[in-house]
């Protein structure tokens, strides 16, 4: 296998789904398999049989990383020293202007007992949007960190997920070079790192820079961690949580601190090609902004999941039409593998193999466009957390296509094995795009 360069292969088109801590281990739920090994994806399995497979670090080999980190490696560039970091990602995704000397942050309601101990991070997936964004008003209602000289807007996405944006109304300007309170994730230069403590305590945010900068930032986020615990605690939407025995939303765990992002080398102007982005979620909208690719974002996963997904092939066709390249992102695998779930992570993928591939390969010339299927990170539901395995890719279609090859189960295990080897993210794009041996 050669690499391709960023000089097209002929092709008409370039599409890359990721789908969302689709990589795994063996589980003995079933039977030994990954959720994907496990799983009926005859679409999947057609495309590896008539294509390439082999393994792909979204990062590195020793990065964990986030979603944010490992779509930005997928789409040919370094986390580590090309982001801007989640946080300011996840905020203008959601829509908020980041301007110079501001900084923007990730952060999740978490649950923590009366030690303070963080016994689920994610307030047991049971916090509805509309409870989080009560809550976050009443934390920017607050203006928590009013007497320091700093506006603190707290921004509720989708569920237990969130922005704090902080905004300095006097004194020195802000920075990103401070540490998390999260103690589930650290920072690896402008990447996240996901972890696993055994004791997970929100952690003392600290300045990665000797400068009065970052050290004003990592204090603002201090007491604002510690001054949201009482206002959280007293609300109406944990009264009404404790009075039904579900999990209280009352901490918040920071992140991934990022400023204005400048000096962002576009898509086009890496890759020599323009793009079009289908996302489901905040992060990979910001991303999506920031690379300058055209912004279909279709938000989170309704009730309907074969209608949903129906849909999303249908917006991904469209994109098509329009922009030789289309990355598409569906967020469906990681979350069951967060919770520990297989089984619920093999049906998952099967959902997705058949009302989103089946669909969206329909009728498509694969001697025409050339496709990747690989996820972002692997969510291995033995581990409950992301780990750096190497995740699955396949790579087919474009110039050389030869159809009607019988099907081979793309799986971890026969992706192993594949012509690719193991490569890196950032150099999935150009060989997608360029010339490969198939």
């Amino acid at each position: 296998m050669k690499l391709g360069t960023s000089k097209r292969d002929g092709s008409e088109g370039y599409v890359l789904v990721v789908l969302d801590g689709m990589g795994d281990l063996p589980h003995p739920a079933l039977k030994g398999k990954t959720p994907l090994e496990a799983a009926s994806t005859p679409n999947m399995d057609l495309l590896a049989g008539a294509g390439s497979l082999g393994l792909l670090n979204p990062v590195r080999r020793g990065v964990a990383p986030e979603s944010d980190a490992g779509v930005l490696g997928l789409l040919g560039y370094n986390p580590e020293t090309e982001s801007p970091g989640r946080g300011v990602l996840e905020a203008i995704g959601a829509g908020v202007d980041v301007k110079d000397g501001e900084v923007a942050l990730r952060f999740n309601f978490a649950t923590a007992n009366d030690q303070g101990l963080i016994v689920d991070q994610r307030v047991g997936r049971g916090l509805s949007t509309e409870e989080a964004r009560d809550l976050a008003k009443a934390l920017t209602d607050a203006d928590l960190l009013k007497g320091e000289g700093i506006e603190a807007l707290v921004l509720a996405t989708v569920g237990h997920r969130g922005v704090v944006h902080l905004k300095p109304v006097s004194g020195v300007p802000l920075s990103g070079d401070v540490s998390n309170s999260d103690p589930f994730y650290e920072r690896v230069g402008r990447a996240g790192h996901a972890l696993r403590p055994t004791s997970p305590y929100p952690v003392r945010v600290r300045a990665l820079a000797d400068s009065p900068s970052a050290r004003r930032t990592a204090e603002a986020m201090n007491l604002l961690s510690s001054r949201a615990i009482a206002v959280l605690d007293d609300h109406r939407v944990n009264a009404s949580r404790r009075s039904k025995g579900q999990l209280l939303a009352n901490r918040l765990l920071l992140r991934d601190a990022g400023t204005r992002p400048v000096g962002i080398v576009t898509f086009l102007e890496r890759h020599g090609i323009e793009g079009s982005a289908v996302t489901e979620m905040p992060v990979e909208r910001g991303i999506a902004k920031i690379l300058g690719l055209e912004d279909v974002f279709v938000g989170p996963m309704g009730q309907d999941v074969p209608r949903e997904l129906g849909r999303r092939a249908e917006l991904a066709r469209e994109a098509l039409a329009r922009k030789p390249f289309v990355y598409v992102h569906l967020k469906g695998p990681d979350e069951p593998g967060h919770d520990g779930l297989a089984e619920k992570k093999r049906d998952i993928i099967e959902r997705l193999d058949r009302f989103f591939m089946g669909p969206f390969l329909k009728d498509l010339d694969l001697r025409k466009v050339r496709v990747a299927v690989t996820a972002d990170h692997s969510t291995p539901c033995v581990r409950k957390g992301h780990t750096d395995d190497p995740v699955p890719l396949l790579v087919v279609g474009g110039k050389g296509f030869e159809p009607g090859k019988p099907p081979v189960k793309f799986s971890e295990t026969s992706a192993k094995q594949g012509v690719l080897g193991e490569m890196l993210g950032r150099q999935l794009v150009p060989l997608l795009i360029g010339h490969a041996d198939h």
